[in-house]
């Protein structure tokens, strides 16, 4: 038994390195650059949170306060309270690079929940919002978001960043 894993590995390492393009150097190549700025560092941004005149809508921005562009991730991640999960992004994707110019801002729309009198809805006395997974991102009270005391959250969803209001209104179905 012993020596059938060893033939295994063995062939399994030989087609490895049989499948491998070979070069004049042994050193690794490095990577092609992505033409994509470093990103963003968590005190370059300056995020915010606004509920707007739906009730079930907040708006939310970052702006890149930097003297250069830098990337953040192209989906906002949005947590409510204590909950467990963030919102999920509308439409559907991956993580990946969104470039946010010196001093620019892009917006992002999150609908909390679809129906107000839903008997599912959950209360949550803040949310949380980070322009990447990687941060920590700001926490705002209910009432620094313009919802009073709770923030009535259900099945939320998320826009991608946007490059302005009007495009995340569009994004989430608002205009």
């Amino acid at each position: 038994m012993r020596v059938r894993t060893v033939l295994a590995l063995s062939t399994a390492a030989t087609a490895l390195l049989l499948a491998v393009p070979q070069s004049g150097s042994a050193a690794p190549r490095p990577a092609k650059a992505t033409g994509q700025p470093a990103k963003c560092a968590e005190k370059a941004l300056e995020l915010r949170a606004k509920q707007s005149a739906d009730p079930t809508v907040v708006r939310i921005s970052v702006t890149n306060r930097a003297g250069r562009a830098c990337t953040v991730d192209r989906i906002p991640t949005v947590t409510f309270g204590d909950l467990d999960g963030a919102a999920l992004p509308t439409p559907a994707g991956e993580s990946g690079p969104y470039r946010l110019g010196a001093g620019r801002t892009a917006y992002a729309a999150v609908r909390t929940i679809a129906d107000q009198a839903d008997p599912q809805a959950r209360r949550v006395d803040s949310i949380t919002v980070s322009a990447d997974p990687a941060l920590y991102g700001r926490s705002f009270t209910a009432r620094e978001v313009g919802a009073g005391g709770a923030v009535l959250v259900w099945e939320p969803v998320t826009t991608w960043w946007k490059p302005s209001v009007a495009a995340a209104d569009k994004a989430l179905g608002l205009s």
